[in-house]
């Protein structure tokens, strides 16, 4: 992932946005030009209070299949022994919101959002899901600057240790076996998950938390209710073993 850095609250100075986006293209460690970077770090809700302006979703959406792209690529290299039955969910386990959003914060992304007030007032600078969006939409601009390759470099840059630590504990090849056997191996009850969803029918999000033995555990978040399971299941999972 990212080299760790003291942390840096990076200020927004709107009179200067060449300035700012040349700070960001110093932490991402390569150039991509003001107006796709511009694009890419604008949220709908932002473009609507400005009158409609364009948003990120379609460097999003672009980006979300580069990210695809890579990831799968490089699980089915390192991992020539797991079927697809295994190889999916520890896609799943690296390519979730949560992770995406954790990239974004090491970036300090949240800093260089364009967003409207609304979601200023409601802390949607650092939303997993706006965090997450948003970092695939700068994936999106730095694949039409730089291409594959370099795109692909970036990508793994941040996510190959994300992959090393879900394959290493386990529970990124189904966290939810994992947790259910980990949860007999303890004498707990088997897991229950408790699902919430929001948002329009075009853009569903669900959190899940895992409950056992009555006790709650980390919220997991997702695009569908199998991701936000698994992720809840992976938080779950951590949270008891390291238990003293």
């Amino acid at each position: 992932m990212l080299p760790a850095q003291p942390a840096v609250h990076i200020t927004v100075d709107r009179s200067s946005r060449s300035d700012l986006y040349s700070r960001l293209t110093d932490l991402l460690g390569i150039s991509v030009k003001d107006e796709l970077l511009e694009l890419a770090l604008t949220h709908r809700s932002f473009a609507y209070e400005s009158g409609g302006l364009p948003t990120n979703e379609r460097l999003e959406f672009l980006g979300d299949s580069v990210l695809g792209l890579v990831v799968t690529e490089e699980l089915y290299l390192a991992f020539p022994e797991l079927d697809e039955s295994r190889l999916s969910p520890l896609r799943s386990g690296v390519v979730n919101m949560r992770a995406l959003a954790d990239i974004a914060r090491q970036l300090n992304l949240g800093d260089f959002l364009r967003i409207g007030k609304g979601e200023e007032s409601t802390g949607g600078r650092d939303k997993n899901s706006i965090l997450a969006d948003s970092l695939e939409a700068l994936i999106g601009a730095i694949y039409i600057e730089h291409g594959i390759q370099k795109a692909s470099e970036i990508v793994l840059n941040w996510v190959r240790p994300v992959i090393t630590s879900a394959h290493n504990l386990g529970i990124g090849l189904d966290a939810k076996t994992a947790l259910q056997e980990l949860a007999a191996a303890r004498n707990l009850t088997p897991p229950e998950y408790e699902i919430t969803e929001s948002g329009p029918d075009h853009d569903k999000r669900f959190t899940a938390s895992a409950i056992l033995s009555g006790d709650k555990y980390p919220v997991g978040d997702g695009k569908s209710k199998r991701e936000a399971e698994q992720m809840a299941a992976r938080l779950a999972y951590e949270a008891i073993i390291t238990k003293k």
